[in-house]
C-alpha cells in the first residue's frame, strides 16, 4: 500500500496556505494602522452602536473583515494580466473600503452624537481619511504586488 508521508501532506499544505495568509497578515495590520491613524482621536468617545464595545473591539473587528474579504477579492485581481490595470483597480478598492470604514466609525462615534448633516460627514471623513489612506495604501500594494509576484508559479 502506497502512502503519502505526513511531512509531505504538510509541506503542500503550507506551501498552498502561504500567499494567503501573508496577503491576510498585511491587510490586517495595515488596516489596524489606518483605522488608529486615521480616526483614532474617536477612541475615547462611546459608541452608538454598541455602548458596551470599545475602539479596539471596532478597529479589530473591521480588520479582520476587511482582512478576510480583501485577501478574496485581491487573489482573484491578481488573474488581471495587465499590471496598470491591476494596480489601479487594486488601488481604488482598497482606499474604497478603508474610507468606507473610516466614516463608518465616524458616523458610529462622532456624528450620531450630534447634527452632522451626510455631506458634512462625509467631508470630515476624507478630510481625516486622505493622508494616511494615502500614505498606508502605497506600501500595502508594494507589498501585496511582491507577494504576489513571489509567490508566481516560475
Amino acid at each position: 500500500m502506497n502512502t503519502i508521508p505526513y511531512n509531505f501532506l504538510l509541506t503542500k499544505m503550507f506551501k498552498n496556505l502561504k500567499k494567503p495568509l501573508s496577503i491576510g497578515l498585511l491587510f490586517f495590520v495595515s488596516t489596524i494602522l489606518e483605522i488608529y491613524w486615521a480616526v483614532g482621536e474617536f477612541s475615547g468617545r462611546m459608541s452608538s452602536g454598541n455602548p458596551d464595545a470599545s475602539f479596539f473591539d471596532d478597529a479589530y473587528l473591521i480588520s479582520l473583515f476587511t482582512t478576510i474579504f480583501l485577501t478574496i477579492v485581491f487573489l482573484f485581481l491578481s488573474l488581471i494580466k495587465n499590471k496598470y490595470l491591476k494596480i489601479t483597480i487594486q488601488f481604488m478598492f482598497l482606499i474604497s473600503v478603508w474610507f468606507f470604514w473610516n466614516y463608518t466609525v465616524f458616523v458610529d462615534r462622532e456624528s450620531s452624537w450630534s447634527t452632522y448633516t451626510f455631506n458634512e460627514e462625509l467631508l470630515y471623513t476624507l478630510s481625516t481619511s486622505i493622508l494616511p489612506v494615502l500614505v498606508l495604501s502605497i506600501p500595502t500594494l508594494f507589498g501585496l504586488n511582491h507577494i504576489l509576484k513571489s509567490h508566481e508559479p516560475k
